[in-house]
């Protein structure tokens, strides 16, 4: 039996010894394709190459790509676990060609690997090709010496990018698992069973597509081939399931046993197993590729496989937390060949520790509502609006539901789902700022001429005047507001978290107060109020900007560049940024980071910004493309739109490199100083960052400084030494309330010991009722006292704490049947005006307004209790 591991490295050298480049396989956050949400082909890394765009160096190559199918267009997660072969994670092994060999290559060296490498038998194989393609057919029929009804015509046999563009012919490898086996041939009605199983798919890029259909041949004709690894592995084990395999059986094994399940067989035949196995690879991997559980994008498609695998283990109950547990045992399988794994081991382990106990607070409850609720549905569909409250108050994905559902053969109703998730869109667009939505109904066709990266001043004519409700006007009156719309300005408009200019217009007479600077489509809006004289459309305006608070804002962004490098540096690189504001007084730093930042960290992480503060070197800004900007190293945020060129800032040469359109300091010296503020978490796997810089970070500094010296008044000493002296004064505290304690307790063994000897024996059970001394606590501890000396007892116990009466009633638990606490304390509270409750052996009660009536409350205990029992 050929283990996995051995097949990856026989398929890898195979080609190596054929001329082509090993190459790694690229990470499942596509760098260089923002239409995709994973990777998930092993072509992805070499679209560019196939289609011409970029010469890696090397005409041929081979990988093990690591691929994930889940969201989006390729999306195999509702099918995971039910079936033999669907995975949301899988290794492709590839051979691909750019521009060099083409299909007898191809097919030549397909037939030599699977037979003769891997020995599979000859009339075991079955092919498909397109129609069209007479080569491939020929090659397969003559050259390899397949018979003709061995090699089927399939018009699906054709790739295509999209409607226009690269595409060409594809053929593909089928394996016989013999007549024991349901199935028939590809194209044939029962195409669908498992005794023909496709593993391996060789496509020919060599076609261009017009928009009218037609075919040109390409230049450069490619190849570009996928095997499905497990698929493969499962075939040379003699499995018919891909969870059968060597490289499932460990981790299966190893969830099996959280699940109390010991026989090898059942453990490999459960469902939820399959799919715990099948998302802990997932998961682990897209965290060590930088991906963190959230609440977008791939973040979310990520936390979704997550909560879906850890259902799967609610179900098999499994009570304690287990899928961070399988990080090691996947690592022991998959680490060898893929070290990025081990080296983020730790990190992988930690965040799903953590996504499993944040999830683990709700999923036992949201299930219990949800099973309550399917017993009570009259048809069988899930309604919409119960899948939306499951989502939004203890985070199921509607997917989740959907499985649930699944299982037990219900309907559910995603159109209301959908319905409920666009209501509560529209409610938070109609919460959006006044600002923004005044940008959304102004329309400006013109685009702004910004001056601001080298200017604070300048003069421009006005482009268009609009009063607050967005419609266009000829003049603005004193202290009437409004939006001017100019031909170039030196104003900054809100964007990448840099918040909008302020400042004035003015010209003879003229004064324009501007309050805000937004953008409306490529324009700069200037919102704000005349202060003096007439606008009109027809003026000539002086730009002037807040030159002071400008700088501080130029400080706050250029602080926060450094402080993303830093936060990578020492972190991790798995850091990314989520969010962030940038004002004149501080600057706020939103990032992906599973667990608080300690102390030392962030000292590590301050200083690191504060060198490069110190080392005054020049921040940099250049005009490229944005694939040159990648290729730079600059940092992209995913979900940004960047046009062809873009900006790219650079702080200390390769220290901080990023996309970013706002203004900054000329050298980083500028930026004087950064102090951390607060370090807090603001969601899962998303933590922030504020902080001050500059003078605010100066102000903020003598904040602390006044705090120390009236800390050190308090205690009567001075700064060196008032940290000793509070430590001093906290240790005699501590003593003082060790002492009380202790006072507390003796006073309550002693009352404990005192009423022990007036208790009342009713219908066999021990009662006491009685008023004792001390405050709450020491009441509480008196009724502990009683109850450890009486195993079957009712206890009434009442305290006069600052003038108010405090009450407690403690049943037994084996009463608990016949009597319960909060019964007796309805009857004893009104008599001394207190209110409380609790549960069936304990309730409470305080704020009594009536000492006086303590003797008729004992009695009515006393009467309720005996006519209880009896």
């Amino acid at each position: 039996m050929m283990k996995t591991a051995d097949l990856r490295q026989a398929y890898l050298s195979f080609f190596e010894e054929r001329g082509h480049r090993i190459v790694p396989s690229s990470s499942l956050v596509p760098h260089n394709d923002p239409t995709l949400l994973f990777t998930n082909a092993g072509m992805n890394q070499f679209k560019d190459p196939l289609l011409g765009r970029s010469d890696p160096g090397y005409r041929r190559a081979t990988s093990a790509q690591r691929c994930v199918r889940a969201g989006g267009k390729h999306n195999d997660l509702e099918n995971v676990g039910y079936t033999a072969r669907h995975h949301t994670f899988f290794e492709m092994m590839g051979n691909f060609s750019f521009g060099d060999y083409f299909k007898e290559e191809t097919i030549t060296w397909a037939w030599d690997f699977v037979t003769e490498v891997l020995a599979l038998p000859a009339e075991k194989l079955w092919i498909t090709v397109h129609p069209t393609d007479a080569e491939a057919r020929e090659l397969w029929e003559k050259k390899i010496g397949l018979p003709r009804d061995r090699v089927i015509d399939l018009e699906e046999n054709f790739w295509t990018m999209g409607d226009t563009g690269p595409c060409g012919p594809c053929t593909e490898l089928f394996y016989d698992h013999g007549p024991d086996v349901a199935g028939g041939p590809p194209g044939s009605p029962d195409e669908d069973g498992d005794r023909y199983i496709e593993f391996w798919n060789l496509v020919f890029p060599q076609f261009d597509r017009s928009a009218d259909g037609e075919l040109t041949p390409l230049p450069q004709p490619g190849v570009d081939t996928g095997m499905g690894l497990e698929r493969m592995a499962a075939i040379m084990q003699g499995v018919h399931s891909n969870y059968e395999i060597d490289l499932f059986r460990n981790v299966l094994l190893a969830a099996g046993g959280f699940a109390g399940i010991n026989d090898e067989a059942e453990i490999l035949a459960n469902a939820s197993l399959r799919v715990i196995a099948d998302h802990i690879r997932s998961s682990a991997f897209l965290i060590a590729d930088g991906i963190v559980p959230g609440n977008e994008d791939r973040a979310y498609v990520l936390r979704r496989i997550i909560r879906r695998a850890l259902r799967h283990g609610n179900k098999l109950n499994i009570k304690e937390p287990f899928f961070h547990k399988l990080v090691n045992v996947l690592a022991d399988e998959m680490g060898e060949a893929y070290p990025e794994l081990v080296a983020n081991q730790a990190q992988v382990t930690e965040a799903l520790r953590h996504e499993e106990e944040r999830f683990g607070e709700t999923l036992n409850q949201g299930m219990e509502i949800l099973r309550g609720r399917i017993g009570e549905l009259e048809d069988n569909t899930i309604p919409g609006e119960l899948v939306f409250q499951l989502y939004d108050t203890y985070g199921f994905p509607a997917d989740l539901t959907a499985d649930v559902a699944r299982e037990r053969n219900l309907d559910v109703d995603m159109a209301g789902f959908e319905a409920a998730m666009e209501e509560q869109r529209s409610r938070g667009r109609a919460a959006a700022s006044f600002s923004a939505s005044l940008g959304q109904r102004i329309s400006v066709g013109s685009k702004v001429d910004f001056l601001g990266y080298e200017a604070t001043t300048g003069e421009s004519g006005i482009e268009a005047l609009f009063d607050m409700e967005g419609e266009t006007v000829e003049q603005l009156s004193a202290g009437q507001q409004g939006v001017v719309v100019l031909e170039q300005t030196p104003f900054y408009a809100e964007s990448g978290g840099q918040v909008g200019d302020v400042g004035t217009l003015s010209a003879a007479g003229v004064e324009f107060r501007v309050d805000d600077t937004q953008i409306s489509g490529e324009q700069f809006m200037h919102i704000g109020e005349v202060i003096e004289g007439a606008l009109e459309s027809s003026t000539r305006l002086a730009a002037d900007i807040d030159v002071g608070r400008r700088e501080r804002i130029k400080r706050n962004h250029s602080a926060t560049h450094l402080l993303h490098a830093a936060l990578r540096s020492v972190l991790g690189s798995h850091v990314q940024q989520k969010g962030s504001l940038v004002n004149d007084e501080k600057l706020r730093f939103d990032f992906s980071h599973t667990q608080p930042v300690t102390v030392d960290e962030l000292r590590r992480i301050e200083d690191m910004v504060n060198e490069q503060i110190l080392l005054n070197s020049p921040v940099e800004t250049a005009l490229m493309s944005y694939d040159d900007a990648l290729e730079r190293g600059a940092m992209a945020l995913f979900g940004e739109k960047y046009g062809d060129e873009v900006r790219v800032l650079s702080m200390g040469g390769d220290y901080s490199v990023e996309l970013c359109g706002g203004t900054h300091v000329a050298r980083t010296g500028d930026i004087g100083l950064l102090k951390v503020v607060a370090e807090t978490g603001i969601a899962a796997g998303v933590r922030r960052i504020e902080a001050v810089s500059g003078q605010g970070a100066l102000a903020l500094i003598r904040e602390q400084e006044a705090v120390l010296d009236g800390v050190a008044t308090l205690v009567k000493s001075n700064r060196q030494e008032a940290v000793e002296r509070v430590a001093a004064v906290l240790t005699e505290n501590k003593s003082l309330s060790k002492a009380l304690a202790d006072a507390e307790q003796k006073l309550a063994a002693s009352q404990g010991s005192d009423l022990a000897q007036a208790v009342e024996d009713i219908a066999g059970v021990s009662f006491i009722a009685a008023e004792v001394g001390g405050d709450n606590k020491a009441m509480m501890q008196t009724l502990d006292t009683l109850r450890s000396q009486f195993a079957s007892s009712v206890i009434v116990l009442a305290t006069l704490d600052g003038g108010r009466v405090g009450l407690v009633v403690g049943v037994s638990k084996d009463l608990n049947e016949k009597i319960k606490a909060p019964d007796i304390m309805a009857v004893v509270g009104p008599n001394v005006g207190a209110k409380g409750g609790g549960r069936p052996d304990l309730a409470r009660a305080g704020g009594g307004d009536n000492p006086q009536g303590l003797a008729d409350a004992f009695a009515a205990a006393r009467e309720y209790v005996a006519s209880t029992l009896s």
